[in-house]
């Protein structure tokens, strides 16, 4: 018996490189909260990276959880 996972549903496979997938998922993000501090605090733009990173964990698409951060600013703050 074989078990085909699904491609809807991403499984962990340990013999895949984490460390460069990990830090290749992040990288856009920590760029994004560095341009993000320039303009707010260091404070915010981590709370908000963060925050999108929180939420790409319980499953949202990076696009979706951006998104969904962006829409609980009001004037720049949370």
């Amino acid at each position: 018996m074989y078990y085909i996972p699904s491609p809807y549903y991403p499984v962990y496979m340990p013999y895949r490189d984490l460390k460069s997938e990990t830090l290749n998922a992040v990288t856009p993000f920590v760029e994004y909260g560095l341009k993000e501090a320039t303009f707010t605090s260091y404070s915010h733009a981590m709370t908000e990276v963060a925050a999108i990173a929180y939420l790409i964990g319980k499953g949202y698409d990076p696009q979706t959880a951006y998104k969904m951060v962006e829409s609980w600013e009001v004037n720049e703050q949370f």
